[in-house]
């Protein structure tokens, strides 16, 4: 991890720094100061790999849910900023604003009729999306938000989804974790490939979601 003085630090250094792949991090909300990560081992999701447990699939049929992308931005990273510790701090969030607002930053939000109840945020570069954060205010919801994710990056051509490091939540659902130089050779060829987060005629709906990574785990 290495300091980066904030002075430095505007969107168009920010893609340059995901395309030699590394990414921002604060120590805390509180925290002015940002630094640069490049993970000795990091973590991916293979787009054609990932697992849908019968209790997911369940949860992606359930009629109570909406998904949307880019409806609101904002407060998905407020909502993955909201817990006791986090590494988003006020420069970020509006550093990825400014990304959002360039065309290179998405997220995909589920919600309850009006309540915002998860959602996942990540930048797009070429064919690979960078994944930040998600969260969840409701049980499945992150998961929901990843599974419908996971299906547009595969309809729109992306070759690689970086989620930066392996937890036990993202292992559970088909992510792996790679060296930096096997990250590095797939990014390479992944932002060299075009790829579209709207991809034209692209209509998903529940059923073709849960129909993905069909399991048989009881999970």
């Amino acid at each position: 991890m290495t300091h980066a003085p904030n002075t430095e630090i505007t969107p168009e250094i920010l893609l340059r720094a995901y395309a030699m792949g590394i990414f921002p991090m604060a120590q805390s909300r509180e925290d002015p100061e940002i630094h640069w990560v490049d993970p000795r081992r990091r973590g991916v999701f293979p787009l054609e790999g990932f697992h849908i447990s019968r209790s997911l699939r369940r949860s992606l049929l359930r009629p109570d849910y909406t998904v949307s992308v880019d409806h609101n931005f904002a407060d998905v990273v407020a909502g993955c900023a909201d817990r006791p510790e986090t590494w988003i701090n006020p420069q970020i969030s509006a550093l990825y604003s400014a990304l959002h607002d360039a065309g290179f930053a998405h997220s995909l939000e589920v919600w309850s009729g009006p309540d915002l109840i998860g959602g996942v945020y990540g930048v797009t570069l070429g064919g690979a999306f960078f994944g930040e954060s998600m969260f969840s205010r409701r049980t499945d919801a992150s998961k929901i938000a990843l599974a419908w994710l996971v299906h547009r990056l595969r309809a729109g051509g992306f070759r690689l989804f970086d989620t930066q490091f392996l937890t036990p939540h993202l292992a559970s659902l088909g992510a792996q974790e790679i060296t930096r130089q096997t990250y590095h050779r797939l990014l390479g060829a992944a932002i060299e490939t075009q790829a579209k987060f709207a991809p034209e005629g692209y209509c998903p709906y529940p059923s073709l979601i849960s129909s993905m990574g069909a399991s048989g785990s009881s999970g």
